[in-house]
Parts: C-alpha cells; sequence; structure tokens
C-alpha cells in the first residue's frame, strides 16, 4: 500500500523536541485507516528521521501508520469426546497405598 505522508517536523534542542505540523487536508487520504477503541476515534501515526535534513532543515516526516493484521478466522477446537467412566469394585479386599 503507498503511504500516506501528513507532514514533516524538525529537530529542536539537541533532539529532545520535535515540532512538526500535520496537513489536515490529507487526513481524508486515511479515513479507512481510522478506527474506534473505547468510543474514541484513533489515526496511527508513525513518525521517521529522514536520512538528512531538506532544504529547508525538517529532520522528520509523519506518515500514517496502515498495517493492518491479516483476519485469520477463529478455530474452535472441536469438543473431546466423552466417554462415561464406570466405577470399579474392588477385588479380593485388595487396597493398594496410593493416597487418593
Amino acid at each position: 500500500m503507498d503511504k500516506i505522508y501528513l507532514g514533516n517536523g524538525t529537530e529542536k534542542f539537541n533532539g529532545d523536541q520535535i515540532e512538526f505540523a500535520l496537513n489536515l487536508s490529507k487526513i481524508k487520504q486515511a479515513q479507512e485507516h481510522i478506527f474506534e477503541y473505547k468510543g474514541e476515534k484513533y489515526l496511527k501515526l508513525r513518525m521517521v528521521k529522514k536520512r538528512e535534513a531538506d532544504q529547508y532543515g525538517r529532520t522528520h516526516y509523519i506518515e500514517v501508520n496502515t498495517f493492518k493484521p491479516e483476519q485469520q478466522p477463529t478455530q474452535q477446537a472441536a469438543p473431546m469426546p466423552t466417554t462415561p467412566i464406570e466405577p470399579v469394585a474392588p477385588t479380593d479386599g485388595f487396597e493398594d497405598s496410593i493416597p487418593f
């Protein structure tokens, strides 16, 4: 799938802070990646460091995390066959020494 780039950022204060701007018009391209969790909507983003700063000094870019795990059908285990267990009567007054 093609990457969806939403903005660029600049590293500041020796890497302690990265300031960036998002292009909110491009979020429409990411609609299929918005998901809901506990009644709130989320969009997972990824901030990636560029190999080199561009001509404007931008050192990072923001992209949409488009990873979707493959849905595998859930297989339920087949129920174990049950065979009724018949009690065994003691034979010849024999008692074993097993405590249970």
